[in-house]
């Protein structure tokens, strides 16, 4: 959970404060403009990135450390994206190794048989549909033994029907993790979804935001 999380940098604010909550089996959808500080919010979830204002709680405690183990952020721009030229089996490998998962040529191909994917190992990432893209780099994240939770960094940049990233998201949720979802509040009416928006406090109470340590503020497992 975010309580009045923002982040400012040498030239500026990079996040608005921002309060939500990410519960293990939900899926979130957060949005805000462009240059609203989405992939900080991101990174501030994951414990990547240290809050100037607020804190962010993981199971009602602060725990930067914990937060780094266990949560994922997917497909962040210039962070976590995979370069589009390399080709799908390389990214394949390369997600397991850090899940630390077995990650030579035989695994690699099971885990794309198993997809249905085996056909496309060679092809470069980016000739992927964009929501194939995003399944890809979710199923990846969660092989993580540790892996609670996933922020998955703005999918609708790449195009594509935004409906089918989504369920790929929900899917994700459904097998148990915590799942917040970044995305354009355009996106978000698209979706016909209500958004927790970037720079608000989004139900997370007064009295919560006081007692930012008290252990019943997030559920297992949770943000």
């Amino acid at each position: 959970m975010a309580v009045g999380a923002g982040v400012t940098g040498p030239h500026g604010t990079l996040l608005e404060p921002t309060s939500l909550r990410a519960r293990s089996g939900e899926l979130l959808l957060a949005t805000g403009p462009p240059r609203s500080g989405r992939t900080a919010l991101a990174l501030l979830l994951a414990g990547r990135l240290r809050p100037g204002t607020g804190t962010v709680l993981r199971n009602g405690r602060r725990d930067p450390a914990g937060l780094r183990r266990t949560v994922a952020v997917v497909d962040a721009p210039g962070v976590t994206e995979p370069e589009g030229s390399i080709e799908l089996r390389e990214v394949v490998a390369e997600g397991l190794g850090i899940a630390g998962q077995p990650f030579g040529a035989g695994a690699v191909r099971t885990w794309l048989a198993e997809r249905g994917l085996r056909q496309q190992a060679g092809l470069r990432f980016e000739q992927l549909p964009p929501h194939c893209r995003t399944r890809v780099l979710l199923d990846l994240a969660r092989a993580g033994r540790e892996i609670e939770a996933l922020v998955l960094d703005c999918p609708d940049r790449h195009g594509g029907e935004a409906s089918r990233w989504y369920a790929a998201a929900r899917e994700a949720a459904n097998h148990g993790h915590a799942v917040v979802a970044l995305c354009s509040p355009h996106t978000a009416v698209e979706l016909g979804e209500v958004p927790a928006r970037i720079g608000e406090h989004n139900g997370v109470s007064p009295e919560e935001q006081a007692e930012t340590t008290t252990p019943s503020v997030a559920d297992s497992g949770s943000l």
